[in-house]
């Protein structure tokens, strides 16, 4: 069952590690919508709603390639 399960997760993840190898993450992002949602930070802003709620954060802006942005304060 493990073994299977193992094939099953590399079939479903493959196509995306290989965009993101091939084409860099911005463009691999720009090229798929499916692998943009799954950005939830970038540079410091969270990119989805969802991320964010229930923080103080101010109104989403453009964060370019089609994603919206939630600036947030990133203590490092």
């Amino acid at each position: 069952m493990v073994r299977t399960s193992t094939f099953a997760l590399n079939d479903a993840t493959l196509p995306y590690i290989a965009a993101l190898a091939d084409k860099g993450w911005k463009l691999a992002l720009a090229d798929d919508k499916r692998l943009r949602d799954g950005l939830n930070v970038q540079d410091g802003a969270i990119t989805r709603p969802a991320v964010g709620a229930g923080g103080p954060w101010p109104e989403p802006q453009d964060c370019g390639a089609g994603a919206r942005c939630l600036k947030a304060n990133v203590v490092s």
